[in-house]
């Protein structure tokens, strides 16, 4: 993650994930199943358990394999999450899931579609969190809620895309010093992790420099909502007005081959951050990833909150797919962690 604060650091300290239903995490697909079709699409609510796990089971209750079970996303296994899963059951009646017995799961729906669920392809996610043995300034917190309901926040990649060491194994897997050749799987967590760290260390620079929020010359803008990026007009005159009002947002380079479409000192900045990290990059490139465009910046949409109790604070909102809630977190307050959820990274 990146060290530098946007807004003026936290407001107070608390703890977070106290508890399972002190974090929840609600998919919004943006699509609903079409109502018949060889794939049953099910609303899962899950505890404690990782999404990776929750489509072994459901292919072992449905008795398909593993690759007949897709979904859009990883939700954090130290939650109560809700998402949907898709099993592909060409030819075959719909089985009885109300008697499927999984741990840690429960299934709240089911329907038929014609096309399965498509890894990615996700509007975004609504958090409920509970943050307890808070200490901070009532009227501090305030303003930086507020302030975050407002502007948005700063889009790095929070700590569970590091997952502990995953950085150190990227560098070895790029020199070739990796004892055991890693699974795909786990060479795909290793070049995300390498692909983060750059892009953070460049927002850090955007935050420092205070253009983190709004188009700079020779900047790339992203659409709000979507991945779709352009080049601006600098002689628009309604750049800055959209940037302002989160329709547009910067971007920050997803390293990889291929040209960068920045310019002039953006190009530069970011130039130097992939110079103190040459190796990082030659290997992104050597494993043929592209060069992709992330927006700096998240919007938190609906975002509301309460104080059911003295020491503590209620927070729900919403964040576009790929952004961190803990991302948005860290600019309301240092969140701690129970002792026994110290013991190793989360996965998301």
């Amino acid at each position: 993650m990146t060290a530098a604060f946007a807004w003026g650091g936290p407001a107070g300290r608390g703890l977070i994930r106290a508890r399972p239903d002190d974090f929840e995490v609600t998919e919004v697909l943006g699509h609903e199943p079409s109502g018949d079709g060889e794939h049953l699409w099910l609303w899962i609510e899950k505890r404690e358990q990782n999404t990776v796990d929750v489509a072994s089971m459901l292919a072992r209750a449905a008795g398909v394999h593993p690759r007949a079970v897709s979904f859009a996303g990883l939700k954090d296994r130290n939650a109560v999450t809700r998402q949907y899963f898709s099993l592909h059951l060409a030819g075959t009646t719909t089985p009885d899931w109300s008697g499927w017995e999984l741990p840690g799961v429960r299934i709240l729906g089911g329907e038929r579609s014609a096309r399965k669920i498509q890894r990615g392809r996700l509007r975004g996610n609504r958090f409920r969190l509970m943050i307890r043995e808070l200490d901070a300034d009532p009227d501090v917190l305030e303003a930086r809620l507020r302030c975050l309901r407002d502007h948005g926040a700063p889009n790095g990649f929070g700590e569970q895309r590091f997952g502990g060491n995953n950085i150190a194994r990227a560098r070895a897997l790029f020199a070739g010093e990796l004892k055991r050749k890693p699974s795909r799987h786990k060479r795909g967590f290793y070049l995300s992790a390498a692909r983060s760290l750059l892009f953070n260390q460049v927002l850090e620079r955007r935050i420092a420099d205070g253009s983190w929020n709004r188009i700079r010359s020779g900047d790339v803008a992203m659409l709000d909502g979507s991945h779709a990026f352009f080049v601006p007009d600098p002689d628009d005159p309604e750049i800055d007005a959209r940037c302002h009002a989160l329709d547009l947002h910067p971007t920050g380079p997803l390293a990889g081959a291929g040209e960068s479409p920045v310019r002039a000192a953006v190009a530069e900045l970011e130039q130097a951050v992939f110079d103190a990290e040459a190796g990082l990059v030659r290997g992104l490139e050597q494993f043929r990833l592209r060069h992709e465009r992330r927006a700096l910046r998240m919007r938190i949409g609906a975002l509301e909150w309460d104080r059911p109790e003295p020491n503590s604070l209620e927070l729900a909102f919403t964040l576009g797919q790929g952004s961190y809630a803990t991302s948005a977190l860290r600019e309301l307050i240092v969140h701690d962690l129970p002792t026994q959820s110290r013991l190793g990274p989360t996965h998301r």
